[in-house]
């Protein structure tokens, strides 16, 4: 395929998705269900591009439970963003394990750092633990507890401690991944696929392509993922 048409493809693609997660990022569940039924929620049609931006990738240090799960949750977050821990402690323990331990749900995350130099450092450091195989241990110690946006947290000193805690094996080659040009790119190429697609806040998801903003009840979570399931059965 040329140049062209690829940049053609590519516009038509971005076309379809923006706006998907914008809005105010309000609390109401009716923006993500339409007119506030949940019997609203319908699996997308083949070939849309929302479902492409499931990775499925085995080897994906980011991600959590089965490649081939039938419900892919994708899940947009700031390491600075309050509800985004909110969110980390509460519901997303909930979904491990009613629905990740048992096969039916993955979590892919997504670095979407829009707080500021230390939200940068933070996404960059979470990549780097990682390449290390404790990103998820690291997720969990950066958002066990909130903190002031640009306290410190995500300083050198800070990085290092949480790595230590998160026990990520050797911490001096994370803090020299997390500067390099590959995490760089990763963490960029996050927050591109986030702003295509017309997120302006985290936390923000997508599941099987439907979106959900904001550190929602679980009960809003699990009745999406069972309405996909249950489609998914048929």
């Amino acid at each position: 395929m040329g140049v062209v048409a690829v940049a053609v493809v590519l516009f038509l693609i971005m076309g379809a998705l923006a706006g998907l997660l914008g809005g105010d990022g309000g609390s109401d569940a009716d923006d993500a269900r339409g007119e506030g039924d949940p019997a609203a929620i319908e699996p997308l049609p083949e070939g849309h591009p929302a479902l492409a931006l499931a990775r499925r990738d085995a080897d994906d240090p980011l991600a959590l439970g089965d490649p081939d799960a039938p419900v892919v949750m994708i899940e947009y977050s700031d390491f600075q963003c309050a509800f985004c821990a909110m969110h980390a402690r509460g519901t997303r323990v909930e979904l491990i394990d009613e629905y990740v331990e048992q096969g039916l749900l993955r979590i892919e995350f997504r670095n979407f750092p829009i707080n500021g130099p230390e939200s940068d450092a933070a996404a960059r450091a979470a990549w780097a633990a990682g390449q290390q195989g404790r990103f998820w241990e690291f997720y969990e110690v950066a958002f066990a507890q909130d903190t002031h946006m640009d306290s410190g947290k995500y300083s050198e000193e800070g990085l290092r401690e949480l790595a230590e805690e998160a026990g990520v094996p050797d911490v001096e080659a994370l803090m020299v991944a997390m500067e390099s040009e590959e995490a760089g790119e990763a963490v960029g190429r996050d927050a591109e696929e986030a702003m295509d697609l017309g997120v302006v806040s985290p936390p923000s998801f997508l599941l099987n392509g439907h979106p959900l903003r904001g550190a929602r009840p679980v009960e809003e979570f699990r009745d999406t993922i069972d309405q996909l399931l249950e489609a998914a059965d048929e």
